[in-house]
C-alpha cells in the first residue's frame, strides 16, 4: 500500500502530525491552485460540482490521514474528483499530498478521532429500504451522487470503514446539507443502512494506470484538413454538445481542451482532445494553440468551472473562436458519444 497509518484503540484520538512552516505555506498554495475551484478558498465546499466542505468538523475528525490522502491521491473514479497523485498522471508527488492532507487536518482545529475497525453486523435488504426513503434524493437511486457525493464510489468503498460510515449517518457533517439521523433511525437501522453502503462494494485496486503520451503541439488541431464548423452559442461562450458531436463526425476542424486534470484525461477523454488542465499558468495556457481562425473548444466535469477559466485565460490573450460544451464530460458519456481510455493502442 502507498498510504499507511498508525492504528489506535476505538475512541482515542490520533494528535495531528506536524506540519513546518515552509510546508503549510505550500500546502495552503497548493490548495488554492488544486481544489480551491470546487471545495472553496476556505473549504467551505460546493464552490462548484457540490465538492463537499472541508471545514466539516465531523467530517476532518473521522477521516484518518491515510484515507485523505488517498482521496486526494487516487481521486473518486467516475466522479468530478481526480486522481492528483503523480503516478496515476496527475501534478502532485506523494510527498505533496500528504503535506497538503496534513494541513487540512490542521487547518479544520480538530484531532483525529479513531473509530472502531469491526464490521457493522445488520440487514442490508431492510437498508436498502431505509437508503431509498432517506438518501436516494442526494446520493442517488444507485449511490451514484447527486448533490451528495456517490456512496456506491469504489475507491470511496476502498478506504471507509462501517464505523466512518455510521458516525456519518448519526451525527451528519456540520456546514453541509448532510443531516444527523440519530433522531430520525433507530441503532438498529442505521445499522442495517450501514451495511446496505457496505453491500456495494466491488473490487478495486490503486493501481497506476500505464499512461498515453501527450499530444504534441503539430497533433492539437482535430480534422485539420476539414471545414469550419459553424456553432450557435449560449450567452456568446456555451456550445451544446451535440453541436460538438456532430462536428466532429462531420471531419470539421477544430481543437477540443480537456481542463480537469491529467490524470483524469489519461482515464478517459474526448478522442483527440488536448489536456489543458485548469491549473495551467496563464503564461503557458496558450503554448502550441493555433491562434487563427480555428474553433477551440474546452470541456470539463462541472460542467463550466475548469473550462470558463481556460476560455477565459484565451480570450484575455486575444483568441476568438473559442467555446465551452455546455453539459461537461459526464453528460457527453451518458449521451453516448464517444470517448477514448487513457492507454491508446
Amino acid at each position: 500500500m502507498l498510504f499507511s497509518c498508525c492504528i489506535l484503540s476505538a475512541n482515542a484520538q490520533i494528535r495531528n502530525a506536524p506540519l513546518t512552516k515552509i510546508d503549510a505555506e505550500k500546502a495552503s498554495q497548493n490548495y488554492q491552485k488544486y481544489c480551491a475551484l470546487c471545495h472553496g478558498q476556505d473549504r467551505e465546499g460546493n464552490a462548484a460540482d457540490f465538492a463537499p466542505s472541508l471545514k466539516s468538523k465531523s467530517l476532518m475528525a473521522t477521516m484518518p490521514l491515510n484515507f485523505l490522502a488517498s482521496s486526494i491521491g487516487f481521486g473518486r473514479p467516475n466522479t468530478a474528483m481526480a486522481a492528483y497523485l503523480s503516478d496515476s498522471g496527475g501534478p502532485l508527488t506523494m510527498k505533496d499530498i500528504f503535506t497538503l492532507a496534513i494541513w487540512l487536518k490542521h487547518e479544520s482545529g480538530v484531532e483525529t478521532i479513531s473509530l472502531p475497525l469491526e464490521p457493522i453486523k445488520g440487514d442490508p435488504l431492510a437498508g436498502s429500504d431505509l437508503y431509498k426513503q432517506n438518501c436516494a434524493e442526494c446520493h442517488g437511486t444507485k449511490a451514484e451522487g447527486i448533490t451528495a457525493p456517490a456512496l456506491g464510489n469504489p475507491a470511496f468503498l476502498a478506504f471507509a470503514t462501517d464505523e466512518y460510515i455510521k458516525y456519518a449517518i448519526v451525527n451528519g457533517r456540520e456546514d453541509t446539507q448532510m443531516n444527523s439521523f440519530k433522531e430520525a433511525l433507530s441503532d438498529g437501522q442505521i445499522n442495517d443502512l450501514t451495511s446496505y453502503i457496505r453491500s456495494l462494494t466491488s473490487g478495486w485496486s490503486p493501481e497506476p494506470k500505464e499512461l498515453s503520451p501527450y499530444p504534441k503541439p503539430g497533433e492539437y488541431v482535430t480534422n485539420p484538413e476539414g471545414a469550419q464548423p459553424e456553432f450557435n452559442l449560449r450567452e456568446g461562450r456555451y456550445v451544446p454538445m451535440e453541436q460538438v458531436a456532430k462536428a466532429l463526425k462531420a471531419g470539421k476542424k477544430l481543437v477540443l481542451l480537456d481542463t480537469r486534470t491529467t490524470s483524469e484525461w489519461h482515464n478517459a477523454h474526448i478522442p483527440g482532445a488536448v489536456p489543458i488542465p485548469y491549473y495551467i499558468t496563464e503564461d503557458k495556457v496558450d503554448e502550441g494553440l493555433p491562434n487563427d481562425e480555428t474553433w477551440i473548444i474546452a470541456y470539463c466535469s462541472c460542467p463550466h468551472a475548469a473550462s470558463d477559466k481556460i476560455i477565459n485565460m484565451l480570450r484575455k490573450k486575444g483568441f476568438k473562436n473559442t467555446a465551452v460544451i455546455d453539459e461537461g464530460f459526464f453528460n457527453w458519456i451518458n449521451a453516448g458519444h464517444p470517448i477514448i481510455g487513457g492507454k491508446q493502442n
